[in-house]
């Protein structure tokens, strides 16, 4: 047998190495096919025959408490993502505006920010007010925390958040090339670590692409979470948007990388949930993604296109979709209170 004939054995027959990941995320598009074989009926011996579909808008808005701030000016950021999310700096601001947003029938929010040189979003000085609005109200809160020290982590645990989306890579080039941070793999463990210790609910994001666009230490993230012991419910792949002022830097991370990785975490976690979060390349290849990434065993995606939910409807007729006006990150537990309206369907109507 030749090598590609023993490497999809091995995999068949849920036998691979650390090695074998390296020689799958080499495979041609054509010889990814039948993997692609695996990851979908692992998806389907796990999960009922079932896609379930994000829309936030504005019942899930996202908060940065440092307005357009950012103290590292990440290359592949540049503060553009701060520019869509809710300016809310004061305590006063965050407070008025979620105890309306819950009186308008909201579902939660995500509180991040702008981080500072150490890499973390300030976060401290609005725990009060995130504990009162935890302890008055529904909102599912999602806190994007950058790193973090013990006092932030036993202090958002108090305050009883829902879930903190964090960005996990094991790659010290995009740690010091990308995000302009003077901070090693062991830092991103470290709070990790922290988030364990006081039992917060962990969505770990893995961005596919960060180096510049390219393949790089994705699957390091992967093995960490792996080999750390950390069962994650739920993994949220994300995929880099080239800045473009950038583009002779940069390349966009093809549909074939991007499911490669999504394949990766199935094989690796067949019981967790997998997401295909919100950022990601838009434009001309986002069906080509979307399609690829439920082929390589995504369970929910956040704000998919129409096309892609006709095309997965012709051909998995019994296919059940189930519509959340919020982020994609929520727990299961959770989900009852994020159940779309028929108004929150507007543009997916088939």
């Amino acid at each position: 047998m030749n090598d590609y004939t023993n490497l999809l054995q091995r995999f068949s027959l849920n036998s691979q190495k650390w090695l074998d990941y390296y020689a799958f995320l080499k495979l041609s598009e054509a010889e990814l096919s039948l993997f692609l074989k695996l990851t979908k009926k692992l998806t389907f011996d796990n999960f009922d025959n079932t896609l379930k579909i994000y829309i936030p808008n504005k019942k899930f808005p996202a908060i940065s408490i440092t307005g357009a701030q950012c103290k590292l000016n990440c290359e592949h950021c540049n503060r553009k993502y701060l520019d869509g999310m809710r300016d809310l700096q004061t305590n006063e601001g965050l407070k008025s505006f979620l105890y309306e947003h819950y009186r308008n029938d909201g579902v939660g929010a995500l509180i991040s920010g702008g981080c500072d040189v150490d890499g973390s979003v300030p976060l401290l000085g609005f725990v009060d007010t995130i504990k009162e609005i935890k302890r008055n109200t529904n909102l599912i809160i999602n806190v994007h925390t950058g790193l973090l020290d013990e006092i932030t982590a036993k202090s958002l645990a108090e305050a009883k958040i829902d879930m903190v989306s964090f960005d996990i890579t094991m790659d010290k080039d995009a740690i010091n090339e990308i995000y302009h941070l003077d901070r090693e793999r062991e830092d991103y463990k470290n709070s990790i670590e922290l988030l364990k210790k006081y039992d917060l609910n962990i969505v770990p994001h893995i961005c596919v692409g960060l180096y510049f666009g390219k393949l790089h230490k994705e699957l390091e993230a992967l093995k960490y979470i792996k080999e750390s012991g950390f069962k994650p419910s739920l993994i949220v792949i994300i995929a880099l948007i080239p800045p473009k002022d950038k583009e002779n830097k940069f390349r966009e991370p093809s549909s074939i990388e991007i499911a490669k990785i999504i394949a990766v975490a199935r094989f690796l976690f067949p019981e967790s949930e997998i997401s295909l979060g919100c950022m990601r390349p838009k434009a001309g290849v986002k069906i080509e993604i979307e399609k690829y990434a439920i082929q390589a065993g995504i369970t929910r995606i956040e704000l998919p296109s129409l096309r892609t939910l006709k095309w997965l409807k012709r051909i998995n007729p019994e296919i059940n979709f189930k519509y959340y006006s919020s982020c994609c990150a929520i727990p299961n537990e959770l989900e009852s209170r994020a159940i779309s309206s028929k108004q929150d369907l507007k543009h997916y109507k088939f």
